[in-house]
């Protein structure tokens, strides 16, 4: 199978890679990090003698993900799966944030995944066979305070990846939609802060790296992995996400003051 993987030079996206390596995927591997992508490149040949493409791209471009798309199907002659993982999070109080955070993150999470995937489906169509899957988040269906735009785009991209997945079921293609809650991926040093800096950089990094409350990337990858594969609708990460979105359902105010 022929995987590309948006944000996959780091984090969740490189441990992903590395797993669908383990088990012979050709890979390519987008990002904006031209020393990133080399370094997630030779890891993954010498690791797994892998077949890799790593391409620079801004997946809020238009004419980058074209770009990307041409080389990729002349790389590889048609795209099997695709892995819409590309993010950026902006922490703090609304009052902090700006119309571009919200624009960037809109432009990260739906725009990105929407560019990628009008230019790859009509490849898997073509094929009868694909797999499509969207990293949304948690945050994509419980709205979490002083992550205001990371929730609003991950909530357009939840609902995007369900249109999706809908409309694409009769040629073959399966959409699958991930929500992970917290994960220990060392995020919180690519985070952008505002606010409060050092509070909010706190409460960020310490909810982000403790076991029970967050959980391990590379068993959130295996997880992902395995949901890929067998075409799963939705996957939802962790005990404490998956009650989040319940208790959400049944006592929004509830869940507000908390």
């Amino acid at each position: 199978r022929l995987v590309v993987i948006s944000g996959g030079s780091r984090g969740l996206g490189l441990l992903m890679a590395r797993k669908f390596a383990a088990r012979g995927a050709r890979l390519v591997l987008l990002a904006r990090d031209d020393r990133e992508l080399d370094r997630a490149r030779r890891l993954l040949e010498e690791e797994h003698r892998a077949d890799v493409l790593a391409i620079r791209c801004d997946v809020r471009r238009r004419a980058d993900v074209h770009a990307a798309a041409t080389q990729i199907l002349q790389h590889g002659g048609g795209v099997d799966i695709l892995v819409n993982n590309a993010g950026v999070i902006q922490v703090g109080p609304l009052e902090h944030m700006q119309h571009d955070d919200f624009e960037n993150a809109m432009a990260t999470h739906y725009w990105g995944p929407l560019n990628l995937m009008l230019e790859l489906i009509p490849s898997m169509r073509r094929r009868g066979f694909g797999r499509i899957v969207n990293i949304a988040s948690i945050g994509g269906g419980v709205a979490v305070p002083h992550l205001a735009p990371y929730c609003a785009s991950k909530f357009a991209l939840a609902g995007l990846s369900d249109a999706m997945r809908c409309e694409l079921a009769a040629d073959g293609i399966r959409v699958t939609t991930v929500s992970p809650g917290l994960m220990r991926t060392g995020s919180p040093i690519n985070a952008e802060v505002k606010g409060q800096h050092e509070a909010e950089y706190a409460w960020f990094s310490i909810a982000d790296a403790v076991p029970g409350f967050s959980i391990a990337a590379e068993r959130a990858a295996d997880q992902i992995l395995s949901a890929c594969a067998y075409g799963d609708p939705e996957l939802t990460i962790t005990l404490m996400a998956r009650t989040a979105v319940l208790l959400n359902a049944l006592a929004p105010d509830a869940m507000a003051r908390v």
